[in-house]
């Protein structure tokens, strides 16, 4: 296998970069409709101790889709700023996580790696974050939109109420809707 763990004496193995990236995601239902989520949780945290050791560079080396077969990788790739992403090259998916969660990782030194960082990168280092690192991260970016309203101000809660959730659970659709709510959203 060209990717594994072990977790005492079982060993997982993963054959591409797309199962470590597939196994490591939190439990939906979609990904088991498409037989690509992790049969365990043991197999998940397996596949999320593997991913946080994968180079980033690996992501460029080994796309997801193959760039012949998709017209998206083959933008992302092509418009890839290695200049940007030379500052965490070195990084690993677990380094990256830690980094972009340190003080020094802040609003300008994260809009000069954003060209850098591609989607799949993105991705992976999300499946290793939990809730509150990811608030802690997107409040280090400040992104300001502007159509009806404003979203994005410093200072100003925002909220969008998606009517999903990870597993289809109604009462956990509805717990996510009342949140948003309460909110004022």
């Amino acid at each position: 296998m060209a990717y594994q763990h072990s977790i005492g004496a079982t060993s997982y193995g993963f054959g591409t970069l797309k199962e470590v990236i597939a196994k490591a995601s939190p439990a939906r239902s979609g990904d088991y409709l498409a037989g690509v989520a992790a049969e365990t949780y043991a197999e998940r945290m397996a596949a999320r101790m593997c991913l946080a050791a994968i180079p980033l560079k690996r992501f460029l080396e080994e796309p997801l889709i193959p760039y012949e077969a998709d017209e998206v990788t083959c933008l992302i790739i092509d418009n890839h700023d290695r200049q940007a992403f030379a500052e965490i090259s070195h990084l690993t998916v677990g380094d990256f996580r830690d980094w972009l969660l340190a003080d020094a990782a802040d609003s300008a030194v994260l809009k000069r790696v954003a060209p850098g960082i591609t989607p799949e990168t993105a991705a992976a280092v999300s499946k290793l974050m939990r809730n509150q690192d990811l608030i802690l991260v997107a409040r280090k970016c400040h992104v300001i939109t502007a159509f009806r309203n404003t979203i994005g101000l410093p200072g100003h809660l925002s909220s969008r109420l998606q009517r999903n959730h990870p597993t289809d659970d109604e009462r956990g659709i509805a717990a996510s809707m009342l949140d948003g709510l309460l909110y004022g959203g």
